[in-house]
């Protein structure tokens, strides 16, 4: 169920499914590195203003799905205009700062992103373009992300499913009516 927050800026009630914290596991595989299945957080909040802060942190999962290396970490501010029409500024913990522009979908949660602008540090890898596709599906944000540089055309290289973590202070809250033992609950 997606949940507008009252204090939610007015201009971002469309982007409220992408609220709350969110963790999963994905695929990642680009030319020059080796396939992997990864690990991901992602924090979508806000206070107030008209955008969204977006976290990022993504991690090598070995056989057992544990975690081994980080892989990446992305932050970020996401907005929305009266045309459905998203803009997003990005950086990358590989030297890289993005600018991205799409839109919102008609009648369904899902978000088609392509960069615009990108800049680069000298020690950052080779990167010339990208696409993403967010989407909330009975539930669950799923991504998917294409990459380019100078010598590889434009192709999927990352994607994840990410379920919403539940704070159990959450759950809490709505528990006041229960006895003391938790016993007499039960009978």
């Amino acid at each position: 169920m997606i949940e507008i927050p009252s204090d939610l800026h007015p201009d971002l009630v469309p982007l409220a499914f992408l609220l709350g914290n969110w963790t999963g596991a994905g695929v990642a595989e680009f030319e020059d590195s080796e396939k992997c299945n990864f690990g991901q957080e992602v924090v979508f909040s806000h206070d107030g203003r008209d955008f969204l802060e977006y976290v990022s942190h993504s991690w090598v999962l070995d056989g057992e799905g544990k975690k081994t290396t980080p892989l990446e970490t992305e932050t970020g501010y996401w907005r929305i205009d009266s045309e459905r029409k998203v803009e997003v500024v990005m950086i990358r913990d590989q030297g890289v700062a993005e600018v991205w522009y799409g839109e919102l979908a008609d009648q369904k949660p899902q978000i088609d992103l392509a960069t615009d602008a990108i800049a680069r540090t000298a020690s950052s890898g080779e990167y010339s373009g990208g696409k993403r596709l967010y989407g909330y599906v009975k539930g669950d944000l799923m991504w998917v992300g294409e990459k380019a540089t100078p010598e590889v055309p434009l192709r999927p290289y990352m994607s994840a499913q990410l379920k919403k973590v539940v704070d159990p202070s959450e759950w809490a809250k709505d528990l006041t009516d229960l006895p003391d033992d938790g016993i007499a609950f039960f009978k």
